[in-house]
């Protein structure tokens, strides 16, 4: 099955098998067109995604109950057909669907699994654009196999990482069709409603209930969108180059979070002198109101332009969580402004982040979680596991669903670039960082295309060089290290973690 690298314009489910009611007069004959794939064929979650399509743009009018505590819903989603469509499918689960419109005119609709099959009275034909609406209702506290949802006393937040958006609005939920958003959230007084972009307008509503509209300048993969509800301060302060920095805290905590808050400023600042300008329109945190330990599997997720933490994490002392604060920024470049073409080339995210993070913390003399100080040290540590993890976790680039978070992706990740870097230089390492990141900004990048912009910055093929750090069995010999060791198989050594049970982002080397 094809990827797609592109560049876009600016009440639960029952049963695995659930018909809903037919909502149109007529049914397209199914000889007269082809369906779409209900698949994109991603090598981690073959289930994930759909074909026959592009989404050109969502816009997502949600209305918050704090009685129900309920989110009566609006999806309204643009898209470009790739072929003839008899029918096309949505990723969707635990929403209750109450409306499907096609082009205005009501669809035929089904849910299956964890796809809405749509089903026009005419076939689409191919390389047209249609607008799908979905009406829905959803309960943030629904018990799914696995959702997106985060309930907060006062409302929620959304963690959709890696497969989970659409258990908060239909979508097409892979990383390779990134689209454009808009957001109007409708809460009632008290709250507020703050999603990813900038707010592009606030209405009071006459009723007790204010909407704010959101959208962003840059598309957004589905798996790093945020939309929260609560009793939030908006803080305010400026970014170098006059970046607004725009941070979304509980009221309650607002005092004691501000010492962390402070910290962005420079941490931008860093991280442009390495990696350019900011790409996006503003950034900030989002210290969730819920510390729970089942509240999320993971200390923080990069959701575009606003960050998720956790905000007891928040509360340490810098030297104990400036490094992952620079993890979680630098994924504003690797994972947001590119994103994984599929879930295989998630080490381009997490190799990445934690090597800057690292890199960050190194440089101001704080020890990691093994007492380490400097990345050649670190480096020559991971290496020497480089055999185990490839035999229990298997190559750096070649993950599955169990083990897509482990330690493997990220500090595996980071010892693939440190290679690299010895391989190539410091100065030409960079220029592969900066010509990867302006190539395939706003769009989605693969391993592959990595490996093609390395050998053509480098003037060298790097193909069989990184495709054996990346995709070997056996860890390759470290350039400029003949000295370091691999620890054989057969000898006791840390393992990778593992989680099965949703997220785990906890294995960065950066906490």
């Amino acid at each position: 099955m094809r990827y797609r690298t592109r560049v876009t314009a600016p009440a639960a489910l029952l049963g695995t098998v659930a018909a809903l009611s037919v909502a149109a007069p007529a049914h397209a004959d199914p000889e007269t067109g082809t369906p779409g794939p209900e698949t994109l064929g991603d090598p981690v979650f073959p289930g994930l995604g759909n074909d026959g399509y592009h989404v050109v743009a969502y816009h997502l009018d949600l209305v918050y109950d704090a009685t129900t505590r309920l989110v009566d819903a609006t999806a309204t989603l643009t898209l470009t057909t790739t072929q003839e469509l008899s029918r096309l499918s949505l990723d969707a689960l635990g929403l209750d669907v109450h409306e499907v419109l096609l082009d205005g005119v009501p669809a035929a609709r089904e849910q299956a699994g964890e796809k809405l099959r749509i089903t026009p009275a005419v076939p689409l034909a191919a390389r047209t654009t249609a607008t799908v609406t979905v009406t829905y209702t959803a309960d943030p506290r629904a018990v799914l196999a696995h959702t997106a949802w985060v309930p907060t006393p006062d409302g929620f937040a959304i963690c959709p990482q890696p497969n989970t958006a659409h258990t908060v609005f239909p979508c097409n939920d892979h990383p390779s069709d990134k689209a454009d958003f808009t957001f109007r959230i409708t809460v009632p007084a008290g709250l507020k409603g703050v999603a990813s972009g900038h707010l592009v307008s606030t209405e009071d509503l006459g009723d007790g209930r204010t909407a704010y509209c959101y959208r962003s300048r840059e598309p957004i993969a589905t798996e790093i969108v945020q939309i929260t509800v609560g009793d939030y301060v908006i803080k305010d302060r400026q970014g170098p180059h006059g970046l607004p920095l725009r941070d979304v805290v509980p009221t309650a905590r607002a005092t004691a979070l501000e010492p962390a808050l402070a910290l962005t400023p420079n941490l931008v600042s860093w991280i442009e002198q390495r990696l350019g300008a900011f790409p996006f329109e503003t950034y900030g945190l989002l210290p969730c109101n819920n510390d729970a330990s089942n509240a999320f599997d993971f200390t923080g997720l990069e959701t575009q332009t606003l960050t998720l933490y956790k905000p007891n994490f928040l509360l340490q002392a810098e030297k104990s969580i400036g490094s992952h604060m620079m993890h979680e920024l630098v994924h504003s470049y690797f994972g947001n402004s590119v994103s994984p073409a599929t879930w295989s080339d998630l080490w381009l995210n997490e190799g990445h982040a934690d090597f800057y993070g690292l890199l960050y913390r190194y440089e101001r003399g704080w020890a990691d979680s093994l007492g380490l100080t400097t990345m050649e040290a670190r480096m020559k540590d991971t290496y020497a596991r480089g055999d185990q993890w490839r035999k229990s976790s298997g190559p750096v680039a070649a993950p599955n669903e169990a083990n897509l978070f482990d330690s493997q992706r990220y500090l595996g990740g980071v010892l693939v670039l440190y290679a690299l870097r010895q391989q190539v230089g410091e100065s030409v390492f960079s220029a592969i960082e900066s010509t990867f990141l302006e190539r395939f900004r706003n769009a989605s990048a693969s391993t592959g295309d990595y490996i093609a912009v390395a050998s053509e910055v480098s003037g060298t093929d790097q193909s069989g060089f990184l495709g054996d750090w990346l995709y070997g069995t056996k860890t390759p010999r470290m350039p400029g290290h003949p000295d370091w060791t691999v620890t054989p198989v057969s000898s006791a050594l840390r393992q990778p973690q593992n989680r099965t049970d949703g997220h785990w982002h906890d294995n960065s080397a950066t906490l």
